[in-house]
């Protein structure tokens, strides 16, 4: 296999790793100042790095095969497309920030499943983020603090320079995360806490189902469900959705009713997951996750047959609950199950989907892990 010594003729100066996130419940409230409760993933997105003292910045990857080389004046809004933005408006999002970086030689040997729904590009921003900030003497990776920042030139990478309106849920998930436990998130005002989440400990797992329908942020759909969650609370006077009650949705135009719904109803059922977690009742999410699901399907529009398979599938089998997780239009769906029937439940996923005639799905178990970290 080519590695980073081939591709670049010298050593790396470290290896970093940033995991992908599983989202509890949430759904497409960040950018209305909601909440959240995502977790990370053990699956993570690993680069090698090596600073650069001539301002040039080149990136490869294994999973892709269009690389990119370029000075940190070439990056910029749209420049470079494709997955090399990830990487490289991080740099952008530094510089514009006024951290002093220079150029860096990188390679990502290892990914989060791509077009997942599993925040792949969350976590290359965020691997490469710490890495820039070790190499370059930031100081932002050793504090909570200082990795909100990381974090937000992350979501600035991603709005700014790819071009995908990404609320910074998943970036924050990345950076932040504690292992064994989600991450409720206040979009509103940035503060976090950790909330207990070892679904093991209460004889459960959670499954992701990834359908292998692979979706893009940055196609547009993303956007126009932002823009209309933003047109309604306009039309309610209100800077975000996120005090407005079902009442004043309901004098909303049909077309902004049911994106303003989701995004109310979905934040009262952060609230209310919360509120079990922090009881030790665990078990009784099942049915917010497929409320979320229902939410997310009719009054959203972004879940898929395949997603709404898997979900449909997984409580037929004995899951307790099982939603869409992610920016929908394919991904993944996540279920929770007890422990005694994650099998069953995989067979009869599968089952469903060759009877659809759709492809295998991928199934794993998440556990909720640590945020970024230098691995070497």
């Amino acid at each position: 296999m080519t590695g980073f010594r081939e591709l670049f003729e010298r050593a790396p100066d470290g290896r970093w790793a940033a995991p992908g996130r599983v989202n509890l419940i949430g759904e497409h409230v960040d950018y209305a100042q909601g909440l959240c409760l995502p977790f990370a993933i053990a699956e993570r997105t690993v680069v090698e790095v090596a600073a650069r003292d001539d301002g040039r910045v080149r990136l490869r990857s294994l999973a892709e095969d269009d690389d990119w080389s370029g000075t940190l004046d070439d990056i910029g809004p749209a420049s470079p497309a494709g997955w090399a933005g990830y990487a490289a408006g991080v740099l952008w999002a530094l510089r514009r920030a006024g951290h002093e970086v220079g150029g860096i030689d990188l390679l990502v040997t290892d990914t989060v499943p791509l077009g997942a729904g599993l925040s792949s590009s969350a976590a290359l921003e965020c691997s490469t983020a710490l890495a820039v900030d070790d190499l370059f003497g930031l100081g932002l990776g050793g504090t909570p603090s200082g990795r909100r920042q990381l974090a937000a030139a992350c979501i600035s990478a991603e709005n700014d320079v790819v071009g995908a309106a990404t609320g910074g849920m998943d970036q924050a998930t990345s950076m932040l995360a504690v292992a064994g436990n989600a991450l409720l998130l206040d979009m509103r005002d940035g503060t976090d806490r950790a909330v207990p989440f070892t679904p093991a400990d209460a004889g459960l797992a959670v499954l992701v189902i990834d359908t292998r329908v692979r979706h893009r942020l940055a196609d547009g759909q993303y956007g126009k469900r932002r823009a209309a969650v933003e047109k309604a609370a306009a039309a309610l006077g209100r800077p975000s959705l996120r005090d407005v009650t079902l009442a004043e949705v309901t004098t909303l135009d049909p077309e902004l009713l049911p994106r303003a719904r989701h995004i109310v109803t979905e934040i009262a059922r952060v609230r209310d997951a919360v509120a079990l977690l922090d009881a030790g009742r665990l078990a009784e999410i099942g049915p917010l996750l497929d409320a979320s699901h229902a939410s997310l399907a009719h009054d959203y529009e972004v879940s898929s047959d395949e997603l709404d398979l898997a979900c449909w599938a997984a409580r037929r089998a004995g899951a307790l609950g099982a939603r869409m997780t992610g920016g929908g239009f394919g991904g993944s769906a996540i279920a929770l199950v007890p422990l005694e029937q994650t099998d069953t439940v995989a067979s009869e996923v599968r089952t469903a989907f060759a009877e659809a005639g759709y492809r295998e799905p991928e199934i794993r178990a998440a556990e909720p892990s640590a945020g970024a970290q230098r691995v070497s």
